[in-house]
């Protein structure tokens, strides 16, 4: 510590360990500040290298446990209800419904569909709304 003299008024002098220090510290200061700054994009590089390491790392073990769903041409599946809304029944109502053939894999999870009774539904239909039906 530093001992200064501070004037505490007209002739009086009060011992401060207080105020020489502050002035020193703030000149150090913004030395460190001015150094941090010139930092400052190291750091933010690291940081972006650190989160691509996590990102990778959890893509890495998602991948892992995925399976991976196709369906070929004459494969039977059930239709979300959710994607079609063609029975109502609110929460307690059906989650899938219908038996579908699969008559055409279009790619990218996208497929054709026909129904029980030989009609060719319109709309293409994604893996994520459907679910295989064992027959």
């Amino acid at each position: 510590r530093v001992r200064a003299t501070l004037l505490a008024g007209p002739g009086l002098a009060v011992a401060s360990y207080r105020c020489l220090p502050r002035l020193l510290l703030q000149y150090g200061n913004d030395k460190e500040l001015r150094l941090n700054l010139n930092l400052l994009e190291e750091r933010r590089e690291r940081a972006a290298i650190c989160e691509a390491k996590a990102k990778l790392k959890m893509t890495k073990y998602y991948n892992a446990r995925v399976r991976s769903i196709t369906f070929k041409p004459g494969d039977f599946v059930y239709r979300s209800n959710d994607a079609s809304h063609t029975v109502a029944g609110g929460k307690l109502g059906p989650k899938w419904e219908g038996t579908y053939e699969v008559i055409e894999a279009l790619g990218d999870g996208a497929y054709k569909l026909r129904s029980r009774d030989e009609a060719i539904l319109p709309k293409t239909w994604n893996i994520a709304n459907l679910k295989r039906c064992y027959l």
